[in-house]
């Protein structure tokens, strides 16, 4: 017959096993890890222009509001970007052959594909020199 004695029953276990803690631990670190990086958009670099792009009288303004109802304001006039074409043409025999610049000023929400329709339709109205417009920093902004 075999004894058993009373104190082996009744033995704590002095270990608590964290292997289990540990990899949920990691999990969530993972997880707002991507989060992290999905969430924030990206923010674009300023550009800093030692040169500064040649007047011109044709400026395109692509706002948040023209990003919506897919128009854009090309010189005074607001039209439609399938029209932007025509209005290059007028805007080009207007002010005659002198200057065949553009300069576009968008909004960050407007997208690539929406620059680059205004830029091939004036590219097909004979504007073959672009300007993207950005906020010029001051010459004591860029030494500091």
């Amino acid at each position: 017959m075999a004894l058993s004695s009373a104190n082996s029953d009744e033995e704590v276990m002095s270990t608590i096993n964290i292997t289990p803690f540990t990899d949920v631990l990691l999990v969530l670190l993972i997880i707002f890890i991507i989060l992290a990086s999905v969430t924030k958009e990206p923010k674009l670099p300023d550009a800093l222009n030692r040169t500064r792009v040649a007047p011109s009288e044709i400026i395109v303004m692509i706002s948040a509001q023209d990003v919506k109802n897919n128009t854009v304001e090309i010189g005074s006039d607001t039209v439609n970007i399938r029209d932007a074409h025509t209005q290059f043409v007028s805007l080009e025999t207007s002010i005659g052959n002198s200057q065949k610049s553009v300069i576009i000023k968008a909004d960050p929400t407007a997208t690539y594909g929406m620059i680059l329709q205004i830029m091939d339709a004036a590219q097909s109205a004979g504007l073959d020199t672009f300007g993207l417009a950005n906020h010029i920093q001051s010459a004591q902004q860029r030494s500091t």
